[in-house]
């Protein structure tokens, strides 16, 4: 999925044997989702991983652990136990089963002894079974959320779709979404700024250099 500067991105991955599809505006995870709605009605797998162009560190076997999940449930997420909470969604877990997921502006308002409870949170990465989320895709066209965003040096209300919504939907029709767990918060670190790329730069020198 690509927009901003979507022909450099194309440009410098073209040989890679992707896919590529246009996410015309930018209306949020779900947003991309549903631009891909195409490409998915199009391919013949039936497990697929949902990740993010930014996220070098995510292990193979965390990538099979979720495709493994997906065994007995039709959507399964990726969380993390981070170091510092603020402003990560939280996975509301019962039991084994993920029922919701949670922003920071919301779950910040939970009393003490309801916040500890929680531990796992999100990393934005997804398994799903293709027939479900295509389903479930449609459902979250029928649910914008209007917040207001800077366009062109102007704040406006706009509408955007959220992936993490696919959860409270799919456990609200009594589907149960399931979760697996890194091993360490820096497998999900993400590359949003040129001091997250040096970080990252130095992190795969030192592993680099332990492989020799």
């Amino acid at each position: 999925m690509v927009h901003h500067r979507s022909q450099e991105v194309i440009g410098v991955t073209r040989d890679l044997g992707v896919s590529y599809c246009e996410q015309p505006v930018p209306n949020g995870t779900g947003g991309a989702l549903i631009a891909a709605k195409g490409f998915l009605q199009g391919i013949t797998h039936e497990h697929l991983i949902i990740t993010m162009g930014d996220v070098p560190f995510v292990k193979r076997a965390t990538y099979e652990r979720l495709i493994a999940g997906l065994v007995n449930r039709d959507l399964v997420v990726l969380g993390f136990k981070p170091m510092d909470r603020a402003q990560y969604g939280l996975l509301e877990i019962e039991g084994a089963a993920v029922k919701r997921i949670t922003e920071w502006r919301y779950w910040r308002e939970y009393p003490l002894e309801r916040q500890v409870r929680f531990e796992v949170f999100n990393a934005g990465i997804y398994a799903a079974n293709r027939q479900s989320l295509l389903h479930y895709t449609g459902e979250l066209e029928k649910r914008p959320h209007r917040v207001r965003k800077d366009r062109g040096g102007s704040m406006r209300t706009v509408e955007e779709y959220f992936i993490t919504d696919l959860v409270e939907l799919m456990a609200n029709d009594g589907l149960t979404v399931g979760f697996t767990v890194t091993e360490e918060e820096q497998e999900v670190m993400g590359i949003d700024t040129v001091e997250d790329l040096v970080l990252a730069q130095r992190i795969f020198a030192k592993r680099t250099a332990k492989r020799l």
